[in-house]
């Protein structure tokens, strides 16, 4: 028999245990990591970014819708104003001047009179105007105004004029007694004159 059948058996011999391998990473490896409050800062931020974009257009939009707002109510606002201008011109136009006047009472005088201030001469024949001629259908030449249908005069016709046989005595009495009262202005050199009234 050979020597290795003779040889008794030994049992393997058992290793000793390892640890396992561990990497261990050298100080600037660990350095250039990067760390998790980096990332929790950047995404921080980018969200910050979007929030505070978002806000901006919000605002901005915002602040359009008022623009155009405003706009339009300026429109309106320029509109009215073109109305009442008209209205207003047509209230001040010398038809409803004359229809306001004739419901008040007043009437047109077909031959006028002027007071010359100088010397103090009435120039003219003053005669005193008829209560049965309004100032409209006096003048003869007054064009109806159209934007004045609607309009309200100011008061209505008053009944106070004197009857028809007294109103020319009276009237040509106050011309009288006024071109009287102009004759006797005192004209001074350097000031002008002016009717004594009292």
């Amino acid at each position: 028999m050979s020597a290795l059948a003779t040889a008794p058996l030994r049992s393997p011999r058992p290793s000793p245990q390892r640890a396992p391998l561990e990497i261990v990473t050298s100080r600037p490896q660990r350095r250039a990591r990067p760390r998790a409050a980096h990332a929790v800062v950047t995404i921080v931020g980018v969200f910050a970014i979007l929030l505070t974009q978002l806000m901006l257009s919000i605002v901005l939009s915002d602040g359009a819708y008022r623009i155009t707002a405003l706009e339009s109510q300026r429109i309106e606002l320029d509109r009215s104003a073109q109305v009442l201008t008209e209205s207003i011109e047509a209230l001040r136009s010398p038809q409803h001047l004359a229809a306001n006047a004739e419901s008040l009472g007043m009437v047109a005088n077909s031959s006028p009179a002027y007071l010359r201030l100088a010397d103090g001469r009435v120039l003219g024949a003053p005669v005193a105007a008829g209560s049965g001629s309004g100032l409209l259908e006096g003048t003869g030449a007054a064009v109806g105004n159209v934007l004045l249908a609607d309009v309200v005069l100011t008061g209505p016709a008053t009944a106070a004029a004197p009857s028809s046989a007294a109103a020319p005595a009276n009237d040509a009495a106050g011309v009288a007694a006024a071109s009287g009262a102009l004759a006797s202005v005192p004209s001074s050199p350097g000031a002008i004159p002016s009717p004594v009234t009292r």
